[in-house]
């Protein structure tokens, strides 16, 4: 009996199981119970020996996640786990706060656990051009470009957050809006907010839309309560907002809850945009309008790029990911 035995006859992956069975926090207590309950059932005895052996023989992935309560990243882990299994290869996760370093915590991971590789779900580019010197072994980034940081082991591919940014304005301006909010993200310019603030911008400079960056825009964490209570500040300063561009599904959720609890409605008084495209956008009321991140296609080639880096020590890759604005039931016309 080993850990591939486990993980067939609970039905989760290997990766999972290894996490269960090393008290790994970054499991849910039903997969914990299902899992457990296995190995209880078939009273199989993991062999520390053997894991040993195998961490210090740096035979598996490293996969770090900056953000806990990001949807989008929790589509792309399970979409990279499951890519990574079908190629045979083993892989650790590891959640990280959003302000978290997480160029440094992959640092102490090749001292201690040695993966033969890593991918990053998110990124601070100032943190990599800061402290990844040190990292040796193929790396990928996702949601996030690398290109103008030069390192021969990262590749990374991403949305245009600056285009789809400007369509969303576009698509707004198009129904007859002229007051936009701008909510969420972190806007420092290594930060992947900070092309979507560019991009609004920049369209409504040429739209001639006002955009003031100080009076239109509020930045928060990538979650439904900090969007909550971001869309309230927001309103209070800027009342006569028709509309709301999110920059996350997740963001722009909480943000039509904020409104609906403020006698809003969503979009007959004001409208509202995401982006990423998770599912829950799909399902609410009103459906979301938002930018899809093609999350298959940003796995996929992160996956293929990282295990030939892996394999060959290829040349890093940089690419742009192609988008697509989802016009849901979240904007009205006002014209």
């Amino acid at each position: 009996m080993t850990i591939k035995d486990i993980a067939k006859l609970s039905g989760y992956g290997v990766a999972t199981v290894s996490r269960v069975l090393n008290d790994h926090p970054d499991v849910s207590e039903e997969t914990r119970r299902k899992v457990l309950a296995v190995v209880e059932e078939q009273n199989f005895q993991p062999n520390n020996n053997a894991k040993h052996l195998k961490q210090q023989a740096s035979t598996s992935i490293a996969i770090i996640v900056k953000g806990t309560m990001n949807l989008l990243f929790a589509d792309l882990v399970e979409r990279v786990q499951a890519l990574l299994r079908d190629a045979g290869q083993d892989a650790a996760v590891y959640y990280l706060d959003e302000d978290a370093n997480e160029v440094a915590y992959a640092c102490q991971l090749c001292r201690e656990r040695r993966p033969m590789g890593i991918l990053f779900l998110g990124g601070d580019l100032e943190l990599f051009e800061a402290g990844f010197s040190p990292i040796t072994v193929p790396c990928v980034l996702l949601t996030n470009t690398a290109r103008e940081l030069d390192f021969d082991n990262l590749s990374s591919f991403t949305t245009d957050d600056g285009e789809a940014a400007k369509q969303v304005i576009e698509l707004l301006a198009g129904q007859g809006h002229r007051h936009i909010g701008l909510l969420g993200g972190n806007w420092s310019c290594t930060q992947i907010s900070h092309r979507r603030l560019v991009g609004c911008r920049d369209a409504c400079l040429r739209l001639g839309i006002p955009f003031d960056v100080d009076r239109q825009c509020e930045p928060c964490r990538y979650s439904m309560p900090e969007a909550y209570d971001a869309t309230q500040r927001l309103l209070n300063r800027c009342p006569d907002l028709t509309a709301i561009f999110a920059v996350s599904d997740v963001m722009a959720l909480g943000a039509i809850r904020a409104l609906r609890d403020t006698g809003r409605r969503v979009p007959e008084d004001i409208s509202v945009v995401g982006y990423d495209g998770i599912v829950t956008g799909q399902y609410s009321l009103p459906r979301l309008t938002t930018v899809r991140q093609d999350t298959q296609q940003l796995a996929q080639r992160g996956v293929d790029t990282l295990l030939r880096g892996i394999a060959r020590n290829s040349p890093p890759v940089h690419e742009l990911v192609p988008f697509q604005l989802i016009e849901g039931e979240s904007v009205a016309n006002i014209s």
